[in-house]
């Protein structure tokens, strides 16, 4: 069973030789030992406006044998927390297979989590991160989440759910996707958006949901971000650092409604 892209075409270049000039010119030409991680936090907007900036997180980091995608339900419909169900996902690139056998352990472990894959068929936020994943490490496997719960016990339970996976493996990172402050001045945006990015960079996830909910910043992904962080203190994170910060304003030349990206490393 596979999943067909929803955005190709759309939030990125919809053909092969399209998608893999971009991807080069977004990620950044590696001159040192790309290092590995547990975690990144990483925009998903339309390559034309976040895609440098999530070419830049992506470029630093050594992908593991297994990514575990934590993606926003922007549509609201389905599982709080909804793992998807195929065996491969396809791109532009071809396809991408499916960890069925982790997928498998975490659902035989948690009362949370749940196969919906509806709720992924037509959400972008997980499947522009894949094309980054492909060029960079092709025979890397996925294992995609998609977070419409924003009950914090629940987000910090399933966190530590996800964590208990990392103890006796070596081969398992995780991405968050999440954009940041929403059509709002540049300056206001950058302001609040670096409230929550601190937190991030304390590797707080308690702290950056009071601090969004408590700011009413609009920060799309805080709830995959947290459950991220939740997941990254129980396999052992120590400190997170920022890689890029910027808005779609540097792009469009509106700086009074912008969107916020970020991207940050979890060690």
């Amino acid at each position: 069973m596979v999943r067909k892209p929803a955005v190709a075409g759309y939030f990125y270049p919809g053909t092969r030789m399209e998608l893999e000039t971009e991807l080069g010119k977004m990620i950044p030409r590696q001159t040192e030992k790309r290092e590995k991680v547990i975690g990144l936090v990483s925009p998903h907007a339309g390559y034309i406006y976040s895609g440098a900036c999530a070419g830049k997180g992506f470029g630093r980091i050594a992908l593991g044998g297994t990514v575990i995608l934590l993606g926003i339900n922007h549509r609201g419909m389905g599982h709080p927390l909804a793992v998807d169900g195929h065996d491969e996902w396809e791109t532009p690139l071809g396809r991408i297979r499916l960890n069925a056998e982790l997928r498998s352990e975490l659902l035989g472990r948690s009362r949370l989590f749940t196969v919906d894959s509806e709720a992924h068929l037509a959400e972008h936020s997980l499947e522009v991160q894949v094309p980054f994943i492909q060029y960079l490490k092709p025979d890397t496997m996925l294992l995609p989440v998609i977070v419409s719960s924003h009950r914090l016990s629940e987000l910090l339970e399933g966190g530590r759910e996800i964590g208990r996976l990392f103890a006796g493996r070596s081969d398992l990172m995780m991405v968050a996707s999440t954009d940041m402050s929403h059509y709002i001045p540049a300056d206001e945006a950058r302001e609040l958006d670096f409230q929550a990015i601190g937190e991030i960079l304390r590797l707080d996830p308690e702290g950056l949901y009071k601090t969004v909910s408590r700011l009413g910043i609009s920060m799309c992904g805080v709830a995959p971000t947290v459950v991220m962080l939740a997941a990254a203190l129980e396999a052992g994170a120590t400190r997170a650092e920022l890689v890029d910060y910027t808005h779609s304003g540097e792009v469009s030349g509106n700086l009074k409604e912008v969107v916020g990206y970020a991207s940050i490393i979890v060690r």
